[in-house]
């Protein structure tokens, strides 16, 4: 991989993905994503991930029980860049991975504080929006509506914000 390419540059520092696959495949190939996506909502429902109440607690610092859960994925995140960098793993296809380095700014701060106080204020984490509303939470197709919205807008001002 080239970094002299402009726009793999760019794209290493806004954070985008720089591992896009080349090959192309049939439209059922992509089946696999809905039945691990539903899975992954399943466990998000059972784990209680999705609760309002669970969220709650966690921002008024009365229970572990989403910090355990945040805690072990971090970890389980840092574990799984070790090895892929530390055995040079490459994907199902055989495509290397590269991961660039990402420096600090302050936008990040000013970001992490908006992502905290949205999720706060919803109850809602992006993640598990689907698996709200799946469950009933309809009112929940105003918080998707608002990161997609907000998502939308970072995209049209990202030249004009602090990186």
């Amino acid at each position: 991989m080239d970094y002299k390419d402009t726009n793999l540059e760019k794209r290493t520092q806004d954070a985008m993905c720089v591992n896009e696959s080349r090959l192309e495949h049939k439209w059922y190939h992509n089946i696999k994503y809905i039945i691990v996506g539903t899975l992954f909502g399943i466990i998000f429902v059972k784990s209680e991930v999705i609760s309002w109440f669970r969220i709650q607690e966690m921002f008024r610092l009365q229970s572990f029980h989403m910090y355990g859960i945040i805690g072990s994925a971090v970890l389980v995140g840092l574990l799984s860049v070790w090895l892929i960098k530390r055995f040079h793993i490459k994907t199902i296809y055989g495509e290397p991975i590269s991961i660039s380095p990402k420096k600090f700014n302050k936008g990040q701060i000013y970001g992490g504080l908006i992502f905290g106080f949205g999720w706060a204020i919803t109850g809602a984490c992006p993640g598990p929006l689907y698996a709200q509303i799946g469950t009933g939470a309809t009112v929940i197709i105003v918080t998707l509506l608002s990161a997609i919205a907000g998502t939308w807008l970072y995209g049209y001002l990202k030249e004009r914000l602090p990186h």
